[in-house]
């Protein structure tokens, strides 16, 4: 077997994951982090919630979360509202527009790759698991953090 294929199968998944970022970012003018945070915040009750609700769903850490509503801010599509009941605590919540944002983007891979695993067979999931551990053992990675939705986590520059 030529384990040079493997790496390239790898280097596909990296890069088709780059690729929808940029073009998420080009055709409707958000990273896919601020989309999964505006889609997150179209499905809660009265549209809105906690920055620590958004850390925990993200699985990013509470900096980059506060660039991510920042920039939404700026763009017209969260809202910072206080609490109700609790003035001290702020809540964020999505706007018309950026509901209007959700409504008009496509299905993200990471959506895409969970509906076609909830298809396959237990034992087959489970072997794909195991080769995943297995590629993570040997790569030395266990440890690193990493979110469950195929983002680039890396900082984007300022936007202006």
């Amino acid at each position: 077997m030529d384990y040079k294929e493997i790496i390239t199968d790898i280097r596909k998944i990296v890069r088709s994951i780059n690729l929808e970022s940029k073009r998420i970012l080009k055709d409707f003018g958000v990273s896919i982090p601020q989309l999964l945070c505006l889609t997150y915040l179209s499905k809660q009750e009265e549209y809105q919630l906690t920055h620590r609700q958004l850390v925990q769903h993200l699985h990013l850490n509470s900096s980059t979360v506060t660039g991510i509503v920042n920039r939404l801010e700026k763009k017209g599509y969260i809202a910072r509202l206080p609490k109700k009941g609790d003035k001290r605590v702020t809540n964020i919540a999505i706007t018309a527009a950026g509901i209007k944002v959700v409504e008009s983007t496509p299905d993200l891979l990471h959506e895409k790759l969970s509906k076609h695993l909830q298809q396959l067979p237990d034992a087959q999931v489970k072997q794909i698991k195991k080769s995943l551990d297995l590629l993570i053992d040997v790569l030395g990675i266990r440890e690193l953090d990493a979110s469950p939705l195929l983002i680039l986590e890396d900082p984007l520059p300022p936007e202006e």
